[in-house]
C-alpha cells in the first residue's frame, strides 16, 4: 500500500478512537482542533445539540509576534471567547493529530488564554 494512503488511514483510525471517547457537553463542550496545509479552524462544539458555540480560524490572527506563533495565538483568541461565553471547561479533541507541534500550541495558546482540559 502507498505510504500516503496508509499514514491516511491510521489518521482516521485515531481520530475515530478519540471521538468515540470523549464527547462534548453545554457545561463541558469539545474543543475540536483542524489543520490544513496553511490554515488552523479550532471550535468549541456541543455534542447534544449539534451546535458549534465558538469558532475560531488563524485567518482572524492579524500581526503575529515572532516569539509566537499563529496557532497559539489563535489558542488564546479562542479562550477569550470562550471566557466571554462563561465556558471555563473544555475536552480537547486533536482531530487524530499527534499531540506535538502545531497542535500542542493551540492548546498551550487557549490554556493561557483560561480555558482548562
Amino acid at each position: 500500500m502507498n505510504k500516503e494512503k496508509l499514514k491516511i488511514l491510521k489518521k482516521i483510525r485515531r481520530r475515530a478512537k478519540i471521538r468515540t471517547q470523549i464527547s462534548g457537553t453545554a457545561a463541558r463542550p469539545r474543543l475540536s482542533f483542524y489543520k490544513s496545509n496553511v490554515n488552523v479552524y479550532m471550535q468549541l462544539i456541543d455534542d447534544a445539540t449539534g451546535k458549534t458555540i465558538v469558532s475560531v480560524h488563524s485567518r482572524e490572527i492579524k500581526d503575529v509576534a515572532k516569539e509566537s506563533s499563529v496557532e497559539f495565538e489563535a489558542g488564546k483568541l479562542l479562550a477569550k471567547k470562550a471566557l466571554d461565553k462563561k465556558i471555563e471547561l473544555v475536552v480537547f479533541d486533536r482531530g487524530g493529530n499527534k499531540y506535538h507541534g502545531r497542535v500542542k500550541a493551540a492548546a498551550d495558546g487557549a490554556r493561557e488564554g483560561g480555558l482548562k482540559f
